[in-house]
């Protein structure tokens, strides 16, 4: 492996800056002379995928940041598998030596171990210790799963029935995993072989088909990298090769491992690897630094005054008022008595507004919402500078949504302000309880509300790639190949999935459709709109509340008035149709197609007529056929011959891979 002569970076010129859609920057990088010793990246040009350098199997990197020192990576999963004669006859300890240069360690704070199998205790062994008697390595963290039969396993439950799950400690090295053998005579018709491996907390769900997991499987796994050779911040910094080179950067001892990291310091922002790399924020282009007066920027900071003639105790987050000359004042005296007047009837007023406020909140449900910690209370005031007209990025029957900032926060937020019918109004309560469950990566968060109105205000994450409508058909003909647009369907039905079947109190949606379907940066796409105004429970059969687009409205719906689970599969059969053909419901083609048959139409004609001609030389005939035989089946006008929603994400997925 090539290396750099020093470990200092003056320059990058010449070196590579991304790989694909990955930015590398330095201490990474790309080719002789443009990395640190242990951070070489290789780019595998016919993927367009960075990897890392001397491992015994590629490992894709998915993310290199320089401001949190952390890495995403694919691991394989390690696994053993039995014969009939209770023998491991095959495995694999999942071991690729990623970290033969000691730069990175898994991160404790992101990443679990999990162990899948019936009867079986895995775990990983980490950081080899010889000398240290009975215990050859420093760390050992794993579980035991255990299996009565075929049906013990759940899925979505990790909890040592067919899958266990354990947090790892900080000082993690590698990916090497072992196994304690147990007889398996009595569960290998159903889970042949054991499987352990690390992942990142929040994108991996126990589904009972990974007792049969696929062993070239990989999984993504978080690492924290640091400057390590076993030096402190105050020992490097004495040492020719101390890495924080840029002016206007610090040193920081890494929280996981030997060693440290760098970054700029305070209102600066860049590469603290790199000459030069840390440079000013200019505070005054951004929102997030407050200034209710004339702002300045400064060298690393920023001043905020008010303008000549005007004054305020606190110009950052109080307005400037004028200064009072010597007539005002006297004037201001002699109506002295006025203003006292006018002093009694504001307390007056505010009392009753304040009153008003409180009964908003009682009647709006306050004092059962105040109970659920996962939903934040906002008062009145501090949505306010948020609901401008200026800020509005939606509206429509459902209400206005706007995007803004909260106080202190520097992620943007979606504030809703839905117009809900009033028969609904005394639910509200209820089912903001109800979508505080529904934690789940592809449905949008609710954040918390504001009571203190007469129609309740919701706070949501903000999704800033808009909707899957928008994206097929308002945006100028942008490119989705097949695997996005497989990757936002399985995805999709996995947050519908997750409403019907995987909480307790399952959930209908009532209103799929692509403008529902919104896709953060990454594209991952996340269910919204089933707040107040949409959000029914199975127990509950509130049929009339139903207010579905027309195009993706079931028909067994308006003829019966009854809305089931059934219902939101058709509406998805109807996205899935859009998605593949990237025409509207509503394009004279595809409202034909479902005024008549599909499956007919298929027939006759061939699926490959239907599909969008910018995708259909990237897949086989045989996908776009199980893609049009799902669609089928979703829009069946017999309810019962539809599939649920889980089957059709379990097979949306198995096509994406």
């Amino acid at each position: 492996m090539a290396s750099r002569a020093t470990p200092e970076a003056n320059t990058t010129s010449g070196c590579p800056g991304s790989c694909g859609s990955i930015s590398i920057q330095y201490p990474f990088g790309i080719g002789a002379g443009c990395f640190r010793n242990g951070f070489e990246i290789i780019c595998d040009h016919v993927t367009g995928t960075p990897v890392l350098a001397g491992t015994t199997r590629p490992v894709p990197v998915n993310l290199l940041s320089i401001r949190t020192a952390e890495a995403r990576v694919m691991l394989p999963v390690a696994w053993e598998c039995f014969d009939f004669s209770n023998t491991v006859y095959a495995s694999s300890n999942g071991d690729v030596h990623f970290n033969r240069d000691d730069v990175y360690r898994i991160s404790n704070t992101h990443n679990q171990v999990v162990i899948i199998g019936c009867n079986t205790l895995g775990y990983t062994q980490s950081q080899r210790s010889e000398g240290n008697g009975y215990y050859p390595y420093a760390y050992y963290t794993g579980c035991m799963s255990f299996c009565n039969s075929s049906d013990s396993a759940v899925d979505g439950a990790c909890a040592g029935v067919g899958c266990c799950h354990v947090d790892i400690p900080p000082g993690l090295t590698n990916n090497n995993m072992a196994f304690e053998h147990y007889n398996h005579t009595a569960v290998l018709d159903f889970s042949p072989c054991d499987y352990a491996f690390l992942v990142d907390k929040d994108s991996y769900t126990f589904h009972t088909t990974d007792l049969n997991m696929d062993k070239n499987t990989t999984m993504p796994v978080w690492l924290d990298w640091a400057i390590r050779g076993n030096l402190t911040c105050n020992e490097a910094k004495k040492a020719q090769s101390y890495a924080c080179v840029s002016t206007s950067s610090e040193c920081r001892d890494s929280s996981n491992g030997p060693g440290y990291v760098c970054n700029c310091s305070k209102g600066y922002q860049g590469n603290p690897y790199i000459a030069g790399g840390c440079t000013d924020i200019n505070e005054c282009e951004h929102k997030e630094y407050p200034c209710r007066g004339i702002c300045e920027n400064t060298s690393g900071s920023y001043e905020c005054k008010c303008p000549r003639g005007t004054h305020s105790a606190d110009p950052l987050n109080i307005p400037c008022s004028p200064n009072f000359p010597l007539a005002a004042k006297i004037v201001t005296g002699a109506i002295g008595g006025l203003f006292i007047i006018a002093i009694v009837v504001f307390i007056f007023l505010l009392g009753k507004e304040k009153r008003k406020m409180k009964e908003f909140f009682r009647k709006n449900g306050g004092p059962l919402i105040e109970k659920v910690n996962k939903i934040k209370l906002y008062k009145k005031e501090e949505l306010e500078p948020i609901l401008k007209t200026s800020n509005r990025i939606g509206q429509g029957g459902f209400g206005e949504v706007y995007m803004g900032y909260l106080r202190d926060e520097i992620r943007p937020v979606a504030v809703k302000k839905p117009r809900i019918d009033v028969k609904l109004a005394n639910q509200f309560a209820n089912e903001v309880i109800i979508q505080s469950r529904v934690l789940h990566k592809n449905i949008v968060n609710l954040i918390g509300c504001c009571l203190e109105v007469d129609v309740p205000i919701l706070v949501y994450e903000y999704v800033p790639n808009g909707s899957l409508d928008k994206i097929l058909h308002e945006s100028n003909g942008m490119p989705l190949d097949l695997d996005l647009r497989l990757q936002i369907a399985a995805q999709s039905a996995k947050g519908l999935a997750y409403m019907h079947s995987e909480i307790t109190t399952p959930i209908l949606h009532g209103d799929v459709k692509p403008a529902n379907i919104l896709l953060d940066e990454n594209y991952i796409p996340k269910i919204s709109d089933f707040g107040t105004s949409r959000m029914i429970t199975i127990e509950e059969n509130y049929t009339s509340t139903i207010i579905g687009n027309w195009g993706y409205m079931d028909p067994e719906y308006v003829q019966t008035g009854l809305y089931t689970s059934k219902s939101d599969v058709y509406s998805f059969g109807v996205v899935l149709l859009e998605l593949i053909t990237r025409k509207k419901v509503l394009d004279p083609e595809i409202n034909n197609l479902l005024g008549n048959s599909l499956d007919t139409y298929t027939k006759k004609k061939g699926v490959i007529e239907l599909v969008d001609p910018e995708i259909s030389a990237k897949g086989t005939i045989g996908m776009f056929h199980s893609l049009a035989e799902i669609i089928v089946q979703c829009l069946n006008l017999d309810v019962d011959l539809r599939p649920e929603m889980a089957d059709v994400a379990e097979r949306l997925q198995f096509l994406l891979k």
